[in-house]
């Protein structure tokens, strides 16, 4: 039986995890060891990173939307918690955007969440 010779493959395979070791540092972009080991921690941290974002962004927009509550009398949680209470669904980024962008508007909203009481 003829023994199977991998070069073919084998290339393939590390040409792969090269191109992905692309712009890294020293050998972590030349060698396929270090690129390898770097490439698989890269990957790992953007998976993980795509789910840190998302909090991340939430905390941001809870931040901006109780320093705008804040100049408008109210704390955060009485903010939505008035909002609820007067069926206003705006979620959380479309205040932030408010509190950001519009005060007018955002201090209509606190002010309909200030009767809610």
């Amino acid at each position: 039986m003829a023994r199977i010779k991998r070069a073919v493959n084998a290339h393939k395979k590390r040409r792969k995890y090269l191109k992905l070791a692309k712009g890294y540092y020293g050998s972590k972009s030349k060698q396929y060891r270090a690129a390898s080991e770097q490439v698989r921690r890269s990957l790992r941290y953007a998976y993980i990173g795509r789910k840190l974002r998302k909090r991340d962004f939430r905390r941001l927009w809870i931040t901006r939307i109780n320093a705008a509550a804040r100049m408008n009398g109210l704390s955060y949680s009485v903010m939505i918690n008035g909002l609820k209470k007067q069926n206003v669904e705006v979620n959380r980024k479309m205040l932030a955007d408010l509190a950001v962008n519009d005060a007018a508007g955002f201090a209509k909203l606190a002010e309909l969440a200030k009767a809610a009481k």
